[in-house]
């Protein structure tokens, strides 16, 4: 009686199986090996990538440029933003036969000391009453004088002698004449004062009897 075997020298169907799955994956290996290193992965075109902070990307970008204002010394001349002008009376109502006296206080609200005109021949002292002009220090004035004067920022300078205003109409027309009073009896009146081109800010009121 005789049992057929397999032939001598060949292996079983498992074993070859087992075999073509170790050489299938052994190619994938190497496939994905290759990949690897043709492709490398959180890498981009052109090169690494570095998360960069906001600081960085700020310091990086181009600044604009700030205009820079020229800085003041001492002893330029006063600008309109360092400069104010107001204007004074010696009391704000005047009994029948007081005449006022106006003046004018200049105040430096800058930083540095800054050089200005106020002699007479730059101060202009105007007294109106309602849309009226009555009088102006410059219709008849005489023996007008320059003086520069150096302002200290915070100290307030003011006039040496006031003006009196004799409660007539002025025009360059009556400087040699008699002229006509204003009215009185409680009305109103307004001064104003410019000094070397700066106008006060403010009106000053006051009242004639």
């Amino acid at each position: 009686m005789s049992t057929n075997s397999a032939p001598s020298g060949r292996q079983t169907p498992q074993v070859y199986r087992r075999r073509r799955l170790l050489v299938l994956l052994g190619i994938v290996a190497v496939l994905v090996a290759i990949v690897l290193i043709i492709v490398r992965p959180g890498a981009s075109e052109g090169g690494e990538v570095t998360p960069t902070s906001p600081a960085e990307t700020e310091s990086a970008s181009p600044q604009t440029a700030i205009p820079t204002e020229p800085t003041a010394a001492d002893g330029d001349p006063c600008g309109p933003e360092q400069v104010t002008v107001e204007a004074i009376t010696d009391t704000s109502s005047y009994a029948a036969g007081e005449q006022p006296q106006l003046s004018v206080t200049i105040t430096n609200t800058g930083k540095n000391v800054c050089v200005l005109n106020a002699g007479t021949k730059a101060q202009v002292f105007t007294i109106t009453s309602g849309d009226e002009v009555y009088w102006t220090s410059t219709d008849c004035q005489s023996d007008a004088i320059d003086a520069e004067v150096s302002l200290t920022p915070g100290t307030p300078v003011s006039s040496s002698a006031p003006i009196v205003w004799d409660r007539t109409r002025s025009t360059p027309e009556t400087c040699d004449g008699p002229r006509e009073a204003v009215p009185a009896d409680g009305a109103s009146y307004h001064l104003a004062v410019s000094v070397d081109g700066f106008e006060s800010a403010e009106q000053k009121q006051f009242l004639l009897y």
